[in-house]
């Protein structure tokens, strides 16, 4: 079974938005899934809703996964990722959580293809502050809640894939991560473990 897309799931500042953006210059088929957004902040990788509009997608079941953090709420739109699979596409979804990463996926094991990007603590706080975060203590604490989440509620086997950014460069990571999902596609496996280099 091909994956449906690819999951990058780590604290603030890991790489997700620099390892996509190297991920769609190597091969135009994967591409951001935008996330719906209720609140302020950052636009880019978000399409901006009201929070009618996502009630009225929650109560249609469209919404797969919906997480509230920095008082902003953040969703997944079903009918989006069906779009960018209809068209071609490799959806790439940027997660902070494994609650909303597991909602995502489902029962089937290998229903989308999971990496772990990871970065000590410092290196957040350092890459928050170079890229003018005004909320920087909140990205650390929030670092910490995903190291929490990680220890919790994962085990070694649930990524595919897992890649310390502060050691392997954007272009580097991009393309560990294309070979590994083209083999998981390729092999159609059933664990994560059968996938691994």
């Amino acid at each position: 079974m091909s994956p449906q897309g690819i999951v990058l799931y780590g604290p603030p500042a890991s790489g997700k938005d620099t390892i996509t953006a190297a991920l769609t210059r190597l091969d135009p088929r994967f591409t951001l899934l935008p996330k719906l957004k209720v609140g302020t902040g950052r636009a880019e990788g978000y399409e901006f809703v009201s929070a009618e509009h996502l009630d009225t997608l929650r109560e249609a079941g469209r919404l797969v996964a919906e997480t509230h953090r920095y008082g902003n709420v953040y969703a997944i739109d079903r009918q989006t990722i069906e779009d960018r699979r209809a068209a071609g596409y490799v959806p790439v979804v940027h997660m902070g959580n494994i609650g909303d990463l597991r909602q995502l996926i489902g029962t089937v094991p290998d229903g989308w293809f999971r990496v772990l990007l990871w970065v000590p603590r410092e290196v957040t706080e350092q890459r928050s502050q170079a890229r003018g975060d005004v909320d920087t203590p909140k990205r650390l604490a929030a670092w910490d809640e995903t190291l929490t989440d990680l220890e919790t509620n994962t085990d070694a086997g649930f990524f595919h894939l897992r890649i310390h950014t502060d050691r392997l460069g954007a272009d580097a990571a991009a393309h560990e991560i294309m070979r590994a999902y083209d083999r998981l596609r390729d092999a159609g496996c059933s664990q994560p473990e059968g996938c691994r280099r």
